[in-house]
């Protein structure tokens, strides 16, 4: 009986690995219709009542007496509609839902994932500077595991496949 090769050892687990990856998708709640608009984009045109899904680190949170609104600075989603992790901006916006949340949950750096119609603009100071934000009616306030970092130990072979 012929035995299989080392390449094709290998091949089958990579091949599999591959087609589960292109199977990735957004949480339940994160899927839908949007508008392909980035928050940065929004505030140059001016355009309100757009479904968006947007994303980011959390800045702040402000719990008042009938809703919390957020602030977060935005960055670009995965397929999976998690922020990418990178050290890029698509502008900030603010996100304001119904009900309590928790700003010791929700801390500073957290990464979260909104849906919602942007209902307007409000303008606030980021350091001295006049930022003028979209503000969002969000339905979906998804808050993502934290991230955790992993040390990689990669063994060299002193033989080729």
């Amino acid at each position: 009986m012929k035995r299989p090769s080392s390449r094709t050892t290998l091949f089958v687990p990579l091949l599999a690995s591959l087609a589960l990856a292109g199977c990735v998708s957004a949480p339940k709640p994160l899927q839908g219709a949007f508008a392909p608009v980035a928050p940065g984009e929004l505030v140059r045109s001016g355009a309100v009542g757009d479904q968006v899904r947007w994303g980011g680190r959390v800045v702040r949170v402000e719990p008042l007496a009938a809703q919390s609104c957020f602030e977060i600075v935005a960055v670009r989603l995965g397929r999976d509609g998690r922020p990418v992790n990178r050290d890029q901006s698509d502008g900030r916006f603010i996100a304001c839902r119904a009900g309590f949340y928790d700003p010791e949950v929700f801390k500073p750096g957290r990464e979260v994932t909104i849906t919602g119609q942007v209902t307007g603009f409000e303008s606030r100071k980021v350091g001295e500077y006049d930022y003028r934000y979209p503000q969002v009616d969000a339905q979906v306030i998804y808050l993502w595991p934290e991230r955790k970092d992993v040390d990689v130990i990669v063994e060299r072979h002193p033989f080729f496949w």
